[in-house]
């Protein structure tokens, strides 16, 4: 039995950046980051960015770090159709009341589980590269549907820097061409060789 899939959606520069130097409240793609979302203009299109697009909108729940929360204007509480939001955090203030149906936790396996259940068997979504990096070492992330767009940003926010998850085997199950931008699908490869 396979278990509903964890997936990062996530644009990226070939040189490894998800937002460009500077990324902050007010500019919170840095600066020359936006560009990494250029490819999104064609997302109502019938074409492969539409396809990619209608894809991630189909998932059932949603798993973000809480910088890219934050950073979001917590999505006014509906990131997409009224799906759980779930939003990982080294800290639960219990003054502080997330909007919608967005929760807060400090456990990554008591947030993967719920969200995995929350999504009633569609996939979950993943933003944000503190809660891919938590997920991949907690061996909860299964798959990178990574949006590479043909720029070198030079410096930013890298999705993997040096982590605790060590050496994880990739096997590249999807790759599509949309107008300016490569669309790869990966599976992480489980250490026991099992696929996600």
């Amino acid at each position: 039995m396979t278990r509903t899939p964890l997936r990062l959606y996530m644009s990226m520069s070939v040189d490894g950046y998800i937002a460009g130097p500077d990324d902050r409240p007010g500019q919170e793609l840095g600066r020359d980051g936006g560009r990494l979302f250029n490819w999104l203009d064609d997302r109502m299109s019938e074409g492969v960015n539409g396809q990619v697009y209608a894809e991630a909108l189909a998932t059932g729940a949603l798993i973000s770090g809480r910088r890219t929360f934050e950073l979001a204007g917590r999505w006014q509480g509906d990131h997409h159709d009224g799906v759980p939001i779930h939003v990982l955090t080294h800290h639960v203030d219990p003054a502080d009341e997330p909007p919608g149906s967005a929760k807060f936790y400090t456990d990554v396996n008591a947030c993967a589980a719920e969200a995995r259940e929350a999504a009633g068997g569609r996939a979950v979504m993943v933003h944000g590269a503190g809660a891919a990096q938590a997920l991949l070492a907690a061996g909860q992330l299964d798959e990178l549907e990574l949006h590479v767009v043909p720029v070198l940003l030079g410096g930013g926010r890298r999705l993997f820097e040096p982590a605790g998850h060590g050496h994880v085997e990739l096997e590249l199950v999807r790759r599509l061409e949309g107008r300016d931008v490569t669309h790869l699908r990966y599976r992480v490869v489980r250490r026991d060789g099992e696929q996600s």
